[in-house]
């Protein structure tokens, strides 16, 4: 049976680790070529390489690139459709949660235009040179391609809500990425380009565990959500899966929230026990 993506051409962006890694992954598996792009391209490479074993009918590149450098995405870009002919799906997930990160009175200007230019510009560049290729494809009806593509903006969850701890330039670039794609999916959903947001909640991935890294921050966090748990990055894979696949064919614009019920609830009951994972994410 056919994967979901087969015959696609995918970007993934912060492919080195976490969402962006197990997105990778996924798409492989489905069928997608992949470009992993990660500024750490040793991660990138160890990803491409488990993809070569684990699926040889389709091809992982690995790619070194700086999302804060306008050159570096538009150079993967293009290295996307020198290699494969097309672009398909564009996954603009790279991102920084910066340590130095607090509230207005305390964080430096140098972390906010840091996380801006990577959170926020990265993300314009990437949909910027994601639209250009797609404009360019062409309708393969033997194999199931067609004019346009999906570009997913991994925006958060705090881009709807206030953060428990303050994270002030996070959340500021992280509500711009969700304005924008909104944006963006209007200007270009009859062109046949999708563009959608991805909100994780707070995961189980090492940008999250290495900003809360004391337990009282951690339990800040978990008395907010429902499920009791963090997330697992695989989980919003298959999310990130669903939005690049045809299968979201009639979703333009939409922010996707992905977070344990945390944007719904106002208090959460305490004392349960939290449900573990479904043993297949484990």
């Amino acid at each position: 049976m056919p994967g979901r993506l087969q015959h696609k051409v995918a970007i993934v962006t912060g492919a080195g680790s976490g969402i962006g890694l197990e997105s990778s992954i996924l798409f492989a598996q489905e069928g997608a070529n992949v470009i992993l792009a990660d500024i750490n391209l040793e991660g990138a490479q160890r990803g491409a390489a488990l993809i070569a074993e684990r699926f040889p009918n389709v091809k992982a590149v690995a790619s070194k690139t700086d999302v804060s450098k306008e050159a570096d995405i538009k150079g993967v870009v293009d290295l996307a459709v020198k290699e494969f002919g097309r672009l398909d799906v564009m996954f603009n997930n790279a991102g920084i949660m910066h340590p130095e990160d607090d509230n207005a009175l305390n964080t430096e200007e140098r972390i906010w235009d840091l996380t801006m230019q990577i959170n926020l510009k990265g993300v314009w560049w990437g949909s910027k040179y994601a639209i250009l290729a797609m404009r360019e494809n062409l309708t393969d009806e033997a194999k199931g391609l067609h004019v346009g593509g999906s570009i997913i903006n991994t925006a958060s969850f705090v881009a709807l809500m206030g953060a428990a701890t303050p994270q002030l330039a996070y959340t500021a670039s992280k509500g711009a990425v969700l304005a924008m794609t909104r944006e963006l999916a209007m200007v270009h959903a009859r062109e046949g380009i999708r563009i959608n947001s991805l909100c994780p909640g707070p995961l189980k991935t090492p940008l999250l565990m290495d900003f809360l890294n004391t337990p009282e921050k951690r339990d800040r966090r978990l008395v907010h959500l429902p499920m009791g748990r963090f997330g697992e990055a695989v989980e919003l894979a298959k999310a990130a899966l669903f939005l690049a696949s045809d299968d979201s064919s009639y979703m333009t614009g939409t922010d996707f929230k992905v977070d344990g019920g945390l944007s719904s609830a106002y208090v959460t009951a305490l004392g349960e026990p939290a449900l573990a994972p479904p043993s297949s994410l484990i």
